[in-house]
């Protein structure tokens, strides 16, 4: 008696993306939650501090912000192989809205890369026929270096095959020692 509180604690919950509420009292697999929930990931809700506004010392003023703030949440994906702890929270998440967010995540990669490459002409061409020596080099080296894996693999079968052979071992009458009678 009085101990309500104990069993929500020892749950891990699940929020699936049409708002329904799945309480487990076991810990679980991720994978065995996709499977539960095809077309899904499963993704760990991680609660951010909120960080106070400087300038706020007035106590009874935060305590009516605090109805008003927004509490940012970071959400993980969790490979297939994670498993679900007890006392976490965890949420839903469509393959759709996993691919837009990766999407949008690549799209602001190249654009922060295209951002720092704002280089003159001429130094782009400069680059351009830097990067075209590189590649030869390279192509010079991978040539040079399938030309003696070639060497070795022809020169060296027969001796493989040879020493394919002697592998068994074949008694002598050197490794018997006999005792002096």
């Amino acid at each position: 008696m009085g101990n309500c509180q104990a069993v929500d604690a020892a749950a891990l919950v699940i929020q699936h993306p049409s708002g329904k509420i799945e309480r487990m009292y076991w810990s679980v697999t991720a994978s065995e939650i996709m499977k539960m929930n095809p077309g899904h990931y499963v993704s760990i809700i991680i609660p951010l501090p909120i960080v106070p506004k400087d300038g706020d010392d007035d106590h009874d003023h935060d305590h009516q912000d605090d109805k008003k703030t927004i509490r940012f949440t970071r959400v993980k994906l969790l490979r297939p192989t994670d498993t679900l702890v007890l006392g976490r929270a965890y949420r839903l998440v469509t393959t759709h809205e996993v691919m837009k967010v990766v999407r949008a995540k690549r799209h602001a990669k190249l654009k922060n890369k295209t951002n720092t490459n704002t280089n003159p002409p001429e130094t782009m061409a400069d680059n351009q026929s830097s990067t075209a020596a590189d590649d030869h080099t390279v192509t010079n080296q991978v040539e040079v270096g399938h030309e003696r894996m070639f060497r070795q693999r022809s020169g060296s079968s027969s001796s493989i095959f040879a020493s394919s052979r002697s592998k068994s071992w074949r008694p002598s009458l050197k490794s018997i020692s006999e005792a002096a009678s």
